[in-house]
């Protein structure tokens, strides 16, 4: 039985100059990540851009990560799509192709608690045999009351991914089904206290080239020492910050070209890094821990 646990990078999907995947940089990005000792990888959702791409791409991006990755760790594929059976086909060539689990976000459009359950029961149907996590990302949705209705109604639910600031509200779905399910944190700048409320791992963007700091803060956690661990969190958020400040999808592609990973631009609606932007994130990265962080 697969264990999910640790650090898992929300892999980037490179692209290449017409806009399709970039297969060579995206092997390379792999090969990296496998070297830095990640545990898992989760691929096609927010930071890899999952939704803004058509069947054809996911499917081959992700037959390309699970080649590449051949069953050494875990893959969790993201499958969610505004068109249901999209999600469907997705999520049944995951299984065929040897995911460990596949995952959903609840999707744009689907406006309330109701909808995104039915949503949840039907996708996690079309792959029975393999573990199923929501991909909770709405503010607008209470997403205990949908845990709660899935709890005893998707057989293959094994837990969630949790991109929220609100740990009251996480650890409630974690104490969910008698503690048995498996919660990932989705928020990279709240790693360290999702860590300290007992969350099962980390899944998120800035993971894809400082992996090693997530796991120094979980590691510290696990130790009781909070306040390296707060360390820690505060020089990965000023990275973060710096990103945030020019456009985080744009300033992911560069920071990955910092790197040696020639990840090419952000799809659409994320837009690519003016000359000035760019100029103004190596500036900060500069100025702050980011060489150390990627070291680790």
């Amino acid at each position: 039985m697969t264990v999910f646990k640790g650090i898992y990078p929300a892999l980037v999907t490179p692209s290449d100059a017409g806009g399709g995947v970039d297969v060579a940089a995206l092997e390379q990005l792999v090969d990296y990540l496998l070297g830095k000792g990640i545990d898992g990888l989760y691929v096609g959702g927010t930071t890899g851009e999952g939704i803004y791409m058509s069947v054809p791409e996911r499917q081959q991006m992700a037959e390309i990560v699970l080649r590449r990755i051949s069953g050494r760790i875990p893959v969790i594929v993201h499958v969610a799509s505004v068109a249901f059976a999209d999600a469907q086909a997705l999520a049944k060539h995951a299984a065929q192709h040897g995911a460990a689990g596949f995952a959903s976000i609840m999707p744009p459009t689907y406006n309330s608690a109701a909808s995104v359950i039915a949503y949840y029961k039907a996708l996690a149907a079309a792959a029975p045999n393999l573990p199923f996590f929501s991909y909770i990302l709405n503010p607008n949705i209470d997403p205990v009351r949908v845990m709660r209705e899935l709890m005893d109604t998707v057989p293959n639910l094994i837990g969630a991914k949790y991109t929220g600031p609100n740990m009251y509200e996480m650890r409630q779905i974690m104490d969910m089904n008698q503690g048995r399910w498996v919660t990932f944190s989705g928020m990279d700048e709240e790693c360290v206290y999702a860590a300290m409320m007992g969350v099962d791992g980390a899944i998120g963007s800035t993971l894809n080239f400082m992996p090693g700091a997530y796991r120094f803060i979980r590691d510290a956690v696990a130790r009781g020492d909070h306040g390296a661990a707060q360390e820690m969190q505060i020089k990965a958020n000023k990275v973060t910050a710096a990103m945030i400040e020019v456009g985080f999808g744009g300033a992911l592609r560069e920071v990955l070209r910092m790197i040696g990973i020639d990840a090419g631009e952000p799809r659409l609606p994320s837009l690519p890094l003016s000359a000035e932007a760019r100029a103004s994130l190596r500036k900060a990265l500069e100025s702050s821990d980011f060489a150390a962080l990627v070291a680790l």
